[in-house]
């Protein structure tokens, strides 16, 4: 059984750490939940890329049925760290002049009154609502709206870290409240969220990443990462009383619809041989053109697990896919 002592996390590393020169390198906060009904799914992320000079906020809403509500932002000013309130981990701020600008109607802040136990995120945010996922990749404007966000992610489970690199990830109960426009939810139901740092390039190589909640109250996580000739698989699975039981093995694959989205997902989890049939339920996507003008697709979706044993569970899973660069000559390669 692997040992799960190299996966400590240091409760230091909640906080903001010191940048590296390449012009990539990125912290993010990642946080998501599925309402306990499987109706309404949201999660929130920001990345910081102090060498771009730029923040990235995105923050999805979606649900079965739902349109997709789509909060995003690539250009906003450098989350500058802790912010005004206690416990702040950092904090994207209203741009300082005080205009009317994009950057001005944001304020965005997470906090933690104890780190590795819990994190808060407080958003206010321009936001557009969307009939279909597929408008993301199309450009779509949407019909414009506002969302704000009062959640709390509050660990249920054992932090791991990844053990190659500088990410941690965090099982979750998450409560709070969302709005978008006049409509108002109340969110209670299981979460994840993540921290890391480091060189983040989306346009060099795919994965897929995923955490369940199951309905025996086993946790589950993967992450499937798709580098050429170099393979590389973490996560974790936790059950009830019992210790993490780290991924050594994995391999997921999936069918893809005619938009290019992913209809089922099946996964294969050792130790263990835990098989794991996936539905997408619903889309929140993004769509990512680096500073050289590569894209990545980058479908993440609420999703319905059920697993060889008839184990029932709900959580998100994402997938990076990098697109093919069109060559001089018009032909892609």
């Amino acid at each position: 059984m692997p040992d799960p002592a190299p996966h400590t996390v240091d409760p230091a590393d909640e906080h903001l750490h010191r940048a590296e020169d390449d012009p990539l390198w990125n912290e993010s906060y990642y946080f998501d939940a599925v309402d306990d009904d499987g109706t309404l799914g949201v999660y929130a992320r920001i990345g910081r890329y102090p060498n771009l000079g730029v923040t990235w906020w995105t923050a999805m809403v979606v649900g079965p049925g739902r349109p997709v509500t789509a909060s995003v932002a690539y250009d906003l000013p450098v989350a500058p760290g802790q912010g005004p309130s206690p416990g702040s981990i950092l904090a994207v701020a209203p741009a300082p002049d005080g205009t009317e600008g994009a950057a001005g109607r944001f304020g965005v802040e997470c906090t933690s009154d104890a780190p590795l136990e819990t994190m808060a995120v407080h958003a206010t945010a321009p936001a557009h609502r969307l009939s279909s996922p597929v408008e993301v990749y199309q450009g779509v404007p949407g019909e414009p709206t506002t969302l704000s966000m009062e959640a709390c992610w509050t660990t249920a489970g054992v932090p791991y870290h990844y053990g190659v690199t500088t990410r941690y990830e965090i099982p979750c109960q998450v409560t709070g409240e969302l709005s978008v426009g006049e409509e108002r939810f109340s969110l209670a139901g299981a979460g994840q969220r993540d921290h890391s740092w480091g060189v983040r390039d989306w346009w060099t190589f795919g994965w897929c990443w995923a955490a369940f909640a199951l309905d025996d109250g086993t946790r589950l996580h993967f992450a499937d990462i798709r580098i050429p000739g170099h393979p590389l698989a973490f996560g974790y699975v936790q059950s009830p009383g019992r210790t993490l039981l780290a991924v050594e093995q994995l391999t997921v694959a999936e069918t893809y619809d005619a938009d290019g989205l992913v209809t089922t997902a099946h996964a294969l989890v050792r130790p263990g041989a835990l098989e794991v049939s996936i539905e997408p339920l619903a889309f929140g996507p993004m769509l990512l053109t680096a500073p050289d003008g590569r894209v990545s697709r980058f479908p993440r979706a609420m999703a319905r697990c059920t697993t060889g044993d008839g184990r029932q569970g709900l959580g998100w899973i994402e997938w990076n896919q990098p697109q093919p660069v069109p060559s001089r000559g018009g032909t892609r390669r």
